[in-house]
């Protein structure tokens, strides 16, 4: 069943979501080479604290940490290592704070130092599928109409939709309904309304769609050891338009600082 939201609650669910757009901003002020993942985990938990808010993933299902850190190959749900991440490096960074009750869940990727024009693409590409993703989450639309766009600007450049993962209904539980896929049939699905509340979040392979857990039973990779990129945001559905509730800007700002 989906759990519509009302004004008020998406306000809070807003200002969750802005939690996490700060912390990333922070991750991004703080990634370079020879950091570690969880050094990144260490200030992501503490400033999420120090905003009257709870690491939202910390637990959750009894995952070990604040951050999920996926490089490279992996996909999601990378659990932080004391492995200093090197020049190069692909950095998917997802991160969920829970404020007044409501959860926040937002992701970026990012090229650390020089990359390869092909990965490049792949981000600027994947990013530009949840763009897409979010034009299609207006009343009228359904469900489908979102993985349906995301996946047909995906594998125009040639890149694989991962299947097995999907974006998500978001409230005061991390996942509630609907599903949402980053694949599908356009008209297929839940009819979008006021008061939705999802997660978008394409997850885009560079080569095959496949992808296998790792042994630790949380870490997924591509099949084929090519990498991948994953970019979220949370959005909620007012007066029959997308309003994006996370924001890039602080990330924005951080790397432009770097530059």
């Amino acid at each position: 069943m989906i759990i519509y939201k009302t004004r008020e609650e998406i306000e809070i669910m807003r200002e969750a979501a802005q939690v996490v757009s700060r912390t990333l901003g922070k991750i991004a002020e703080a990634l370079e080479p020879g950091i570690t993942p969880l050094e990144l985990d260490a200030i992501a938990e503490s400033y999420i604290r120090s905003q009257n808010a709870i690491p939202g993933f910390l637990g959750l299902y009894d995952f070990p940490n604040t951050l999920c850190i996926s490089m490279n190959e992996q996909v999601v749900h990378g659990i932080p290592t004391n492995t200093p991440i090197k020049e190069g490096d692909v950095v998917s960074v997802d991160c969920g704070a829970i404020f007044e009750g409501y959860y926040g869940d937002h992701a970026y990727t990012f090229a650390v130092g020089n990359v390869s024009s092909e990965i490049q693409h792949l981000l600027k590409v994947t990013k530009e599928c949840l763009d897409i993703g979010v034009e299609q989450t207006r009343a009228g639309n359904r469900i489908g109409d979102i993985g349906f766009h995301i996946q047909q600007h995906a594998e125009k450049h040639g890149y694989g939709v991962v299947r097995e993962l999907v974006g998500h209904g978001l409230g005061k539980t991390m996942h509630e309904e609907p599903q949402v896929p980053n694949y599908g049939r356009r008209g297929r699905g839940k009819k979008i309304q006021d008061g939705l509340t999802i997660a978008i979040e394409p997850m885009i392979n560079m080569g095959t769609e496949r992808v296998k857990y790792l042994s630790d039973n949380w870490t997924i990779v591509t099949a084929d050891g090519k990498p991948s990129a994953h970019f979220e945001h949370d959005v909620a559905v007012v007066n029959g338009e997308p309003i994006v509730l996370s924001t890039f800007s602080y990330i924005e700002e951080a790397l432009a600082k770097k530059a």
